[in-house]
This record gives C-alpha cells, structure tokens and sequence, in this order.
C-alpha cells in the first residue's frame, strides 16, 4: 500500500508548487534591515536557491497532520533560515573553510568573515521572530512548542553540538556511533525539527508525532549518507559546493567507514524504515513518502 500510494504521487509538480511558495516567503521576510551591507549579506545566503527541503518538509507534515499549509509557512522560513545559517558558518576558516556554496562564492568570501558571522546570528535570531510574531491564525500552544523545539535544535543538542563533535574528529579515527552521533545532530537535527514543527502548526497528534520522530530520524540520516557519497561521486559543479572537500579535510564518512555499497544499502534501508513508520497513515502520506525517496534518489 505503502509503495502504491507513493508511486503514484507527483513528486516534480508538489516540489516545484511548493517551493514557489517557500521562495516568495523567503524574499518578503527581510525587510528593510539596516545597514543595508548586512541585509545584502543576509539575502545573498537567504535567496541563494538551493532544494529548499526543510521548508517543504515542514508544510508536508503540516498538510499529514490536518493543517492548512499556509499557517506553516512562517515556521518553513524560520527553518529554511536557521538552515543558512548554519551554512554560513559551516563555511568559515575557523569550521569547514569552503570557498563554494550553491554554485557560487561562500558568504564570508563576498563580506568578511565578520559580517558573515553577524548575518548568521540576525537570521538565526530572525527564525524565532517569524514563528512567535508572524504566525496569525496558529494558536500560541503551537508556536510555544515550534519555539522550544526549535531551540534545542538550533543549540548545543542539536547543530552546535554535532558542529563541535565534527570539528574534533576531524584527522582522528571515528567508529560509526560517533559517527552517527555527528550526522544526527548537525544534518539530522533540523531534518527531524522541520517535520515536527510542520506537524506540530497541523495539530498533531502524540501517535502520528511519534511515527513522524521515526520517520525524520531515518530521512535527517539517510540524508547524510548520501552527502558523504556525493561527496566522493560528484563534481563541484553538479554539487554547487566543493566536491572531496571531506577527504581533504581527513573526516570520517559513510564511504569510509562502509564503503559505497554498504552505505547505499545504509541510507536504503533507513529510508525503507522511514516509509513504514507511516504505513497507518498511507492515505494522507503521499509527498512525505516520495520526499524520502527523493533523499536516497538526488544527484546534488
């Protein structure tokens, strides 16, 4: 049943529908920052394109759990926005040090490393503006649970710390655990946050919150794993980022760890786990189903 409702699900027309919306919110949520140098900054990272999947994930749970789409888009942007933020600072000499993001300069290589740093903060802080001051219509307990959620995922339980696990690994020999612990927290974390939040602006309820942990976990891995693949299978230009830039850096991977096949057979198998844990609700799950195939499927 599962499979069924999945294949016959529109994947291209939902993605492309979606992400029209999420682009349009994006570019009306800056306002008229001052100085104008940092609202460039901001908007160079913000508007850079990109799958725009947290954002998507987001109003597809929303939709599963019963809301209307447009309640969640606020909480899509403030996900999408602690996203780039974590870009750019992921891209700083002092983290990842990377010249390339989305096909085109790094924020820090266009303002500094200053101002890069400053407009990850604003747009970090601006998240919890989006959700706690411009989300009519959702009901203060919803937005209260989006915030705390959001919180965790945006601080030491979430990126910052699987941001500063990575950094100590780096040139040191990893076992899976930690390496599992790293991907869950820096990619998977907000992976997961932007299903939950979505779902939590719909009204979910415990039982479908629970399935969907279960689901993000497996997608927010599976993921990564891919990523380390690309990583060692892509070129920089079908990237839009450096391609190899792990085995530079010397960071254990997937690849490294398992090997391709193994860990192709890894992120399979955590999608396939992905899709069952909503087999109670293949009638409404269509776009989460196919967004999961799309994760082990994507060329970038």
């Amino acid at each position: 049943m599962v499979e069924a409702v999945t294949s016959s699900f529109d994947l291209s027309a939902y993605l492309a529908e979606s992400k029209t919306h999420v682009e349009a919110a994006l570019d009306s949520a800056l306002g008229p920052e001052r100085p104008e140098s940092l609202r460039e900054a901001m908007r160079y990272s913000l508007l850079a394109g990109g799958k725009r999947l947290r954002p998507i994930l987001c109003l597809a749970a929303c939709e599963m759990a019963g809301g209307e789409k447009h309640l969640a888009i606020p909480t899509a942007v403030a996900v999408e926005m602690i996203h780039t933020m974590s870009l750019i600072h992921d891209d700083l000499p002092a983290m990842d040090n990377d010249d390339l993001r989305r096909g085109r300069p790094t924020n820090h290589k266009i303002y500094g490393d200053a101002v890069a740093i400053l407009a990850g903060d604003a747009l970090l802080t601006r998240a919890f503006e989006m959700v706690s001051l411009r989300s009519p219509g959702v009901p203060p307990e919803r937005l209260l649970k989006v915030i705390g959620e959001l919180s965790l995922v945006a601080g030491a339980p979430g990126l910052v710390g699987g941001q500063v696990v990575d950094l100590e690994c780096e040139g040191k020999q990893v076992d899976l655990e930690t390496l599992e612990f790293i991907h869950l927290h820096k990619t998977g974390a907000l992976l997961k946050a932007s299903v939950i939040c979505g779902a939590l602006i719909g009204g979910a309820e415990e039982k479908l919150l629970k399935s969907l942990t279960t689901y993000a976990r497996g997608i927010g891995l599976a993921f990564q794993i891919i990523d380390d693949i690309l990583d060692v299978t892509a070129s920089s230009e079908v990237l839009g980022k450096t391609a190899g830039k792990d085995l530079i850096s010397d960071k254990t991977t997937y690849p490294k760890l398992l090997g391709l096949e193994e860990s192709k057979k890894r992120a399979n198998a955590l999608i396939e786990d992905s899709k069952a844990a909503l087999k109670p609700w293949a009638n409404t799950s269509g776009p989460l189903l196919a967004l999961a195939e799309y994760i082990t499927n994507r060329d970038r």
